[in-house]
């Protein structure tokens, strides 16, 4: 992959989530285990409550007041906006990025954290793009573009997952996502860990996920490659050996409660395989998970 790519991904996916998001979290864990009384859900708000947060919006901000006009709608109610938007077209050189804005939650602790994450790295991802077409153009110019976004993976009464993307292009392209998973009902981050008694899901996932490899190649004559063992590629196009997830792979929680792994581009695969998933039978998973609450 292309050295430039590289540098601009890393600056992007070593943004540090703000240190309070454990504490967040951690409180929000004891609040959840807390007798919570019935209530009408915080994000579904009524008519007037949401003419009430878009004027509000729209008397601080023109921009603001622009960018509502694209909001996504389900009825009355407003999940997941664009807070804001960086976009460079010129010639050579274009940027589109999207940061997200997570409303409604009454955990405003929690979303105000999320949403300080987005923006810090919607921020840092522009400042980088602009920072390297300066270079570019001062070394007789070049090609670069950017494109960020986000996408909803799964919105229902329990679990919403946001997808977010960043695509770099320069001579080739590179895909990261960046996947967040809440709880509604009790408006706490969900992490990968916190869903297991202990760190033998690592070994269970990874496990299950080679075995998927293997079989899709089997399946597609090779038209799927994967950098696996045991699936008839030669060791020297075993380029980036896949071995096991990290503790913290990133991961999202589909509409039908299943576990679903994520790779970036380029992670385990060759580039024109893209960004790839893997849905992990819950059947292997039943008798590590704390609970089968999420994952069922």
């Amino acid at each position: 992959m292309d050295k430039k790519l590289q540098d601009v991904e890393k600056q992007y996916t070593n943004i540090p989530i703000p240190k309070e998001l454990d504490m967040v979290v951690e409180d929000a864990l004891k609040q959840g285990r807390k007798k919570r009384k019935k209530r009408a859900p915080q994000w579904l708000l009524g008519t007037a409550a949401a003419a009430i947060l878009f004027t509000a919006s729209l008397n601080v901000s023109p921009a603001m007041a622009r960018t509502l006009s694209e909001i996504p709608v389900v009825g009355n109610v407003v999940k997941v906006l664009t807070w804001t938007e960086y976009k460079v077209t010129e010639d050579r050189y274009d940027a589109d990025i999207q940061v997200p804005s997570i409303e409604n939650l009454e955990n405003q602790e929690l979303a105000s954290t999320l949403n300080e994450k987005y923006r810090a790295q919607g921020k840092a991802l522009y400042d980088a793009f602009i920072a390297e077409v300066g270079d570019l153009k001062a070394n007789g110019g070049g090609h670069l573009g950017v494109e960020s976004g986000f996408e909803i993976k799964t919105d229902n009464e329990q679990i919403l997952s946001i997808g977010r993307y960043v695509v770099n292009t320069v001579a080739s392209s590179s895909t990261v996502m960046q996947y967040d998973t809440i709880d509604k009902e009790h408006e706490i981050l969900i992490t990968l860990p916190m869903l297991f008694k202990d760190e033998q899901y690592i070994d269970i996932i990874s496990d299950n996920i080679k075995e998927q490899m293997r079989a899709q190649m089997a399946a597609s004559n090779q038209e799927k490659i994967y950098w696996v063992k045991g699936a008839g590629l030669p060791d020297e196009e075993l380029i980036e050996e896949f071995t096991a997830i990290q503790p913290d792979q990133q991961f999202y929680i589909s509409d039908k409660g299943k576990l679903m792994i994520s790779f970036d581009k380029y992670e385990v695969a060759p580039g024109y395989m893209g960004v790839v998933e893997f849905e992990i039978p819950t059947a292997i998973l039943k008798d590590s998970l704390v609970s089968t609450k999420y994952i069922h």
